[in-house]
């Protein structure tokens, strides 16, 4: 049986199906205490994610980012769990020259965001070896597919994108485009996540997940255009910060130490999301009206 806890601040209840879920806060010892009992292994992927919401409110990604990981490793100690698997980022990188990125590059956080991933992870793999608790850490790169979060300000780029495209509007984007990310989709996250849990050796790994390819979000407009074909129009705005220029995962250690191997590419992943994904048929039928 699996079993889940999210506070729902940026999820809907209905999506959560086909486990037992408890609504609560990952920094709630207690509650993690009863559904942890009889665990193999954890899933950690609690946390605040807005890159541009963390620059105004650092303290409170901090308080849920590191201090709920800090919480959970503590109630899996208390109780006893095996191994977990922390859903780390890519954006711990920052800017580097070299790519693409391998785990021994140093990191360098450009955002309050990316400073808690880290962190969380120096905490997962440190409480870890002192507790004799397995730990994994994955960093994920840019993932998506259908349902994936869309708040009102600073969106995640393909939703927003495939949003204004279906809705007949305008695609912007910030700067000239060129800078360039590394677009997963959900699916293959989820299986790097499956073979994390009960592979062998990879006790306290730091193990990049990504497609292993870049694209500029120049690109990805025309693509997005492309796969729901719409008429929209792209606009490149100026004197926009579009965050690092470029960020395309080394995936060599998940090949070798999960059986890693990406199968959906951007343009599948689109339509998957476009087909799975209800939101985009009904702004399609809003559009039409």
């Amino acid at each position: 049986m699996v079993r889940g806890i999210d506070d729902l601040s940026t999820g809907e209840p209905q999506s959560v199906s086909g486990m037992l879920f408890t609504r609560g806060d990952v920094n709630d010892r207690p509650k993690l205490w009863t559904l942890l009992q009889d665990v193999d292994c954890v899933y950690h992927l609690a946390a605040r994610v807005l890159v541009a919401e963390s620059v105004l409110y650092p303290r409170e990604y901090n308080a849920t980012n590191v201090g709920g990981t800090v919480s959970l490793m503590e109630a899996m100690r208390d109780v006893g769990v095996r191994r977990v698997v922390f859903i780390s980022s890519g954006a711990v990188y920052g800017d580097q020259e070299k790519q693409p990125l391998h785990e021994d590059a140093i990191p360098d956080p450009r955002s309050p965001y990316a400073v808690s991933k880290l962190a969380a992870e120096y905490y997962v793999r440190t409480i870890g070896a002192l507790w004799g608790i397995e730990t994994v850490c994955l960093r994920v790169f840019n993932a998506y597919g259908p349902g994936q979060h869309l708040p009102p300000s600073h969106p995640p780029v393909i939703p927003n994108m495939l949003r204004q495209a279906v809705g007949g509007g305008t695609i912007v984007v910030h700067g000239d485009g060129s800078q360039t990310r590394d677009f997963v989709f959900v699916d293959d996250v989820v299986g790097a996540m499956v073979a994390a849990a009960t592979a062998p050796g990879v006790d306290r790994s730091i193990i990049n997940v990504g497609s292993g390819s870049e694209t500029s979000i120049q690109d990805l407009a025309h693509l997005v255009i492309e796969v729901t074909q719409s008429s929209a129009e792209i606009v490149n705005t100026r004197h926009t910060h579009a965050g690092v220029a470029r960020m395309c995962a080394d995936i060599s250690r998940a090949r070798q130490m999960l059986g890693y191997q990406p199968r959906v590419s951007l343009a599948e992943g689109l339509a998957l999301t476009l087909e799975r994904d209800h939101r985009f048929q009904k702004e399609a039928e809003t559009a039409l009206l």
